[in-house]
């Protein structure tokens, strides 16, 4: 479901899947080959949020700023189920596993894992390269080579899932 808020309407590429049980609400921009699925909530009702191309936003998850900065979610992002998105940024090729939480003011470069569960604290810059586990947060060390390729490819199934369900009018 797409909901103006404050005359500020979302924008969702005409090739980008937005699931009709996702609510998406306010200053949203979605990208080419993105996708939302059920359940999940962006709520745009405080700054803008931006999500680049051939990103993928999981099963009940959600995604929501605070009222001072803007939210930016790079390309070929991919966010696991669950997950709550409360930062200001997440750079290029980057997994958010399964029930993380990343929290007010967190910025995430590019090629970074977030491990299932983790919770990255309020203000935590996390580098290019990082893969970081745990309650709180903490980088346990650069990405190894597979972790690296894993992140060069993983939108594609994604994308193509997204295709078989719009055109299955799901």
């Amino acid at each position: 479901m797409l909901r103006p808020f404050r005359g500020l309407s979302p924008r969702v590429h005409e090739s980008a899947y937005v699931s009709a049980s996702a609510y998406v609400i306010g200053d949203v921009e979605i990208g080419a080959e993105s996708s939302v699925w059920p359940g999940v909530v962006i709520r745009a009702d405080r700054q803008k949020i931006t999500i680049g191309q051939r990103t993928n936003i999981q099963d009940n998850s959600v995604v929501h700023t605070n009222r001072h900065f803007p939210l930016t979610i790079g390309g070929e992002v991919m966010v696991g189920h669950g997950a709550v998105i409360h930062c200001t940024r997440l750079g290029d090729h980057v997994l958010v596993g399964n029930n993380a939480t990343l929290l007010d003011e967190v910025e995430i470069d590019e090629f970074c894992i977030i491990a299932a569960g983790t919770v990255v604290p309020p203000g935590m810059k996390v580098p290019r390269g990082s893969f970081v586990v745990g309650v709180p947060g903490q980088v346990r060390g650069p990405l190894t080579e597979a972790q690296w390729a894993r992140l060069r490819r993983q939108g594609e199934g994604y994308v193509q899932l997204a295709r078989e369900y719009r055109e299955a009018g799901l």
